[in-house]
């Protein structure tokens, strides 16, 4: 039976400490995940990653970091690799630190960060705090969240990049808001990835920003995969298509994984969960079959008459 993912993606982490649901879904076999390469390296990043969105910032509180950890260390485990975070979600940095140092700072991590803040001069001291929360020598890639003061961002980021202290730059948006402004930067500035929203509804990056990616060679990564869990909380009273084993998928959160992973301009999509049921179900979306064309179209069609 598979369970109603609502709390737990709206940010109800005590749901965590509940076991309820742990004891309602199987758990997931572990094979290597789909990957793709990034654009400028031919490095491979698997196809479902791990947001921290709400669901990470617990503060102090010890049990949600050790169930927080415990999330991580399925991540990994399942092959997990990419791991996003930003000053903006609280105290979600701090408790990936704790993670991955409970965890021997696993050699797998791909870490991603973001600068958000409105002052020039604050880019580099925040990014600095934000390393030291994550207790990592340098980060992955380091985007400007949601566009804010991303000339001067950008700048600072290319200089980081250049003297190598950090290995990829990139620049976000969200909720499908400044498109147009996104669509510019990612033709005339030279950035690595560019993270969006995108899902089986909001799929507006379909038109330019994911095929300006793929011509560019950029990285995309998709946040909202769920829409905060409105999706699975939607369609969860709804039964799957008939012809669900054509997508590979066994649930509607793997469903809609599937849909947003199977774009080919899709380099990995970072839903948050606070359990560890959650984490391996998703991490099994990106295994098996990926839909064709064809098959997103029939996945899109049959959502949007429900």
């Amino acid at each position: 039976m598979l369970i109603n993912r609502r709390t737990v993606l709206k940010g109800s982490i005590a749901a965590t400490l509940a076991g309820a649901a742990a004891a309602q879904m199987p758990a997931q076999a572990t094979t290597t995940p789909l990957a793709r390469p990034l654009g400028q390296t031919g490095e491979m990043l698997p196809l479902v990653g791990l947001g921290s969105w709400i669901t990470f910032n617990v503060g102090n509180n010890q049990k949600l970091l050790d169930a927080s950890s415990d999330v991580m260390a399925a991540f990994f485990e399942s092959g997990g690799r990419m791991i996003d975070s930003s000053p903006m979600y609280g105290s979600s940095q701090a408790t990936i630190g704790y993670g991955l140092k409970k965890l021997g700072m696993p050699d797998a991590l791909f870490s991603a960060d973001k600068v958000w803040t409105s002052s020039a001069g604050n880019g580099g001291p925040q990014i600095e705090a934000s390393r030291g929360n994550w207790g990592v020598p340098q980060f992955d890639l380091v985007q400007v969240h949601n566009l804010v003061a991303w000339r001067a961002h950008l700048e600072l980021l290319q200089a980081m990049k250049a003297a190598g202290n950090v290995r990829y730059i990139g620049i976000t948006t969200s909720h499908g808001r400044r498109h147009a402004e996104l669509e510019d930067i990612m033709a005339s500035q030279p950035i690595d990835f560019v993270q969006l929203t995108y899902n089986v509804e909001d799929r507006e990056a379909e038109q330019r920003l994911l095929p300006l990616a793929r011509e560019r060679g950029i990285a995309v990564i998709v946040n909202r995969p769920f829409q905060r869990g409105y999706l699975v909380e939607r369609l969860s009273s709804s039964p799957l298509p008939n012809w669900v084993a054509e997508t590979g998928a066994a649930s509607w959160a793997q469903f809609l994984l599937k849909f947003v992973i199977s774009h080919p301009a899709v380099t990995c999509a970072i839903p948050a969960t606070s359990q560890v049921e959650h984490v391996r179900e998703n991490m099994a979306a990106a295994s098996g079959i990926l839909p064709d064309t064809a098959l997103r179209k029939r996945m899109a069609d049959y959502v949007g008459q429900l």
